[in-house]
């Protein structure tokens, strides 16, 4: 069986170490001495700024929309997992659409401007499959309408675009630590935060507002990551180099064999150092995709409809038409990747794909 990904797991005995420390600290939440470690190997690797561990990758985009969308407007895209916007609506903001550029993927940032109000509050952009979204547009645009900026970038650890990581962009850059992503702590997230300041307020909102142990300063939550999941991040970090260069040679070999006479790419944005984590292809048409995806789930191959449906259609939001990202969405599919797979499998996907189109 090919699944579309294989969580990657470390050596067990690595793990172990970690489960040890635990047990010699009798600390399992509430800042251990595996999350102050992670946090700073993280720092480090990403050349990033100060971060916040979440218990999982949602909580980041709650608790950033609580604290800067004030339950306005926020502009956000269509093409996207679900968590975006079901995140918007959740904290009572308003998800207000905008198209998607038809071969990055990510909002078209040229209809931006259009679709702001007197309520808007935020913008909520998805760097889509690691891709870049166009940050110095978008941050321009912010700046004139006093917006803030909030970026997914679930897809996105061991990105950098220009020189730098991509979470240093935003007002809030949030991440995932799943299990299907390239580094993970089984499940686990984080958010990125340049000011200091809203870097306290987020930090506070996700321990319950605690100023100290006894003093509150507002509404927060528990999203804390703990030590199993610290320990889990610790463990697997080491590797992520060599992972990603194990899905490059992956995806050079769908690249060099793949007829794309019958399929489009991703293109990725002039200044992004990609980290390999999803492989999406463009079909014609959606009776292709379904073709497809068919013909290779009968040989147990199981590709995925990463994004399905355009969110803008979501029964609980107003539907506006978004054609680009709604085509997109009925014709994009992810090939299988991951660290792990052999060039015979590689190969049996590219024949079976190939035989179709042809």
């Amino acid at each position: 069986m090919i699944p579309v990904t294989r969580t990657f797991l470390p050596p067990i005995e690595e793990y172990h170490k970690y489960l040890y420390r635990i047990w010699s600290s009798n600390q399992i939440a509430n800042g251990g001495e595996l999350w102050k470690e992670l946090k700073e190997r993280i720092q480090e690797y990403l050349r990033s700024n100060d971060l916040i561990l979440t218990a999982n990758g949602t909580l980041p985009l709650q608790i950033a929309l609580k604290n800067l969308a004030a339950n306005g407007e926020v502009i956000t895209t269509p093409f996207s997992y679900v968590a975006s916007t079901a995140a918007i609506v959740w904290e009572n903001c308003i998800p207000v659409f905008v198209d998607i550029h038809p071969e990055y993927l990510t909002i078209d940032e040229t209809k931006i401007e259009a679709a702001i109000t007197k309520r808007t509050t935020a913008i909520l952009a998805t760097h889509v499959f690691g891709n870049s979204c166009n940050v110095e547009a978008i941050e321009t645009i912010a700046q004139k309408y006093g917006l803030k900026v909030i970026y997914d970038a679930a897809h996105c650890f061991g990105v950098n675009y220009n020189g730098q990581s991509i979470f240093t962009w935003g007002d809030v850059s949030t991440c995932s630590f799943h299990a299907t992503k390239i580094f993970h702590t089984g499940e686990g997230g984080a958010m990125f935060c340049r000011d200091a300041k809203l870097y306290q307020k987020l930090f506070q909102s996700h321990n319950f507002g605690h100023e100290g142990p006894l003093n509150f300063q507002g509404v927060g939550i528990n999203a804390k990551m703990n030590e199993l999941q610290a320990g889990m991040g610790l463990a697997v970090l080491p590797y992520v180099e060599e992972n990603i260069k194990k899905r490059k040679k992956v995806i050079e070999q769908y690249e060099g064999q793949l007829n794309f006479s019958k399929l489009k790419r991703l293109r990725l944005r002039e200044g992004t150092e990609w980290n390999y984590s999803y492989y999406p292809v463009i079909f014609e048409n959606e009776e292709t995709l379904i073709k497809v995806q068919q013909t290779l789930n009968k040989k147990e191959i199981f590709p995925r409809r990463y994004f399905y449906p355009s969110l803008n259609t979501l029964k609980y939001v107003s539907y506006e038409e978004m054609p680009v990202s709604e085509r997109i969405a009925e014709t994009i599919m992810c090939l299988p990747l991951a660290h792990n797979m052999d060039r015979t499998e590689t190969d049996l996907i590219i024949e079976e794909v190939n035989r179709i189109l042809n």
